[in-house]
């Protein structure tokens, strides 16, 4: 799910770094090679500049499949839904853009240091690898509270975007049975609950970087002031104390910022935990619905219990009931959206949720009770209209799904809705929840719900 692509940009970062660390060192130890020193700095800052336009694209591509998976994925509260493809998306940026490469360059410029003082100065190679560790433990510990903050903050603000997405569109009802002010008063308090988690995440966050930056700025004083004392000693040569000078700090400075952006991206990775429970499973391709038959076979799913339907090639099916029977249950189970609790969905003999599920909805045509259009500035008989000529327009749709088709319109615009949809259809199956008597007589039987 995360384009990692950038990641390859990083590979020369850490010669640079010990080809930068070698040449200032030599020159300012008398030698040449400043030219060769302003070429090298001059390659990092290119080098990292190329990482972070790769790495934006990354978490721009990123961000689209997140997006996707989200959107498709069936049964999730709408409001969570909301918070997921807006604010929960963009968090994931500073985990692609921050916290991965650091993660890279926290292995492998400190080994990359640690190997080249190793033949320079023996004595310093060993104090860093000794105090190398300090970061990642007392990152770890911190790290095991901020999770934990981190969970609860995310919570609090999708309880606040689920319920205010929910009062927004109730806002009307509300207004009209004086209940406006009440859930503006519940809207205050969730605001305030995840005012409270973000600072106490904040909290955290900054107690970390502090304990970081003092365990990394002790290694390395604990490097640089023997080195010192060595050199004042005669001890060890100039170009050597310069070099150990100058690469001790790049060996800690990966793990200070990977230590700061661990807090950066802590949402990022709380959205990311979502996913596989959003992402959909591959399966087999759908078998040709010009042939398959449509068994619904003992199903039970929330109000409805033990129901069985043949779909034979070319059926043109109502649906009828009372409110609430579980009629557009049956057109969620076919969608794929609802899974039975018992018994089971055959298509050509093959269980539904064995089906690739994108494939399987390319194979229909489907038009929900209450269409949504964006930007939705149509009434409900235009949005209707509208998106049942796009549904008949699929013409590679072997299943057509309409709920209430005919709800929102009037009688005029019914009868040539009505007549399109007997065109559309002849031949192929559909599954038409039926209310009124008109879209009755369209179809070839009724099963009552």
């Amino acid at each position: 799910m995360v384009d990692r692509r950038h990641l390859l940009a990083l590979i020369p970062i850490p010669f640079l770094v010990l080809a930068q660390a070698e040449l200032l060192a030599s020159v300012l130890s008398g030698g040449s090679g400043f030219l060769l020193l302003c070429l090298v700095i001059g390659l990092r800052v290119l080098a990292w500049w190329v990482h972070r336009a790769m790495a934006h694209r990354a978490a721009e591509r990123t961000r689209l499949r997140l997006r996707e998976a989200f959107l498709r994925s069936p049964g999730t509260k709408a409001g969570e839904v909301a918070t997921l493809v807006t604010r929960g998306v963009h968090d994931v940026t500073p985990y692609v853009v921050g916290y991965l490469p650091q993660q890279i360059l926290a292995v492998a410029v400190p080994l990359a240091v640690v190997i080249r003082l190793a033949f320079a100065d023996l004595t310093a190679a060993l104090t860093i690898s000794l105090t190398l560790p300090l970061i990642p433990i007392f990152g770890a510990l911190v790290g095991a509270h901020t999770r934990e903050r981190t969970a609860r903050q995310w919570a609090a603000l999708a309880t606040l975007g689920g319920h205010f997405l929910d009062v927004v569109k109730g806002i009307g009802t509300l207004r009209a049975f004086g209940r406006a002010e009440a859930q503006s008063t519940t809207v205050r308090k969730l605001a305030a609950q995840h005012m409270t988690e973000t600072m106490s995440a904040l909290r955290v966050a900054f107690l970390s970087a502090f304990v970081l930056e003092l365990v990394a700025t002790m290694s390395v004083a604990m490097v640089a002031v023997p080195i010192g004392l060595r050199l004042l000693d005669g001890g060890v040569p100039l170009f050597t104390a310069l070099l150990v000078l100058f690469l001790a700090p790049e060996a800690f400075l990966p793990l200070r910022a990977a230590g700061a952006q661990y807090h950066a991206s802590a949402q990022g990775r709380e959205v990311l935990a979502k996913v596989p429970t959003y992402t959909e499973t591959t399966g087999t391709r759908p078998p040709d619905l010009a042939g398959a038959e449509i068994v619904l076979d003992n199903v039970s799913v929330r109000s409805l219990k033990n129901f069985s339907l043949t779909i034979k090639p070319g059926d043109r099916i109502a649906l009828v009931g009372p409110s609430g029977a579980g009629k557009s249950t049956v057109l969620g189970l076919l969608l794929g959206f609802v899974q039975p609790d018992d018994g089971r969905v055959l298509v050509g003999g093959v269980d539904l949720r064995e089906i690739d599920r994108k494939a399987w909805l390319e194979a229909l045509s489907w038009v929900p009770q209450r269409p949504t259009l964006v930007p939705a500035n149509l009434s409900s008989g235009e949005q209707q209209r509208v998106a049942l000529a796009k549904a008949l327009d699929r013409q590679q749709a072997g299943l057509f799904l309409l709920d209430e088709p005919t709800a929102h319109l009037d009688a005029d615009t019914e009868a040539l809705v009505l007549q399109a949809t007997r065109d559309f259809t002849r031949g192929r199956t559909a599954v038409i929840v039926a209310h009124r008597p008109t879209l009755l007589n369209e179809v070839d039987r009724v099963v009552t719900v």
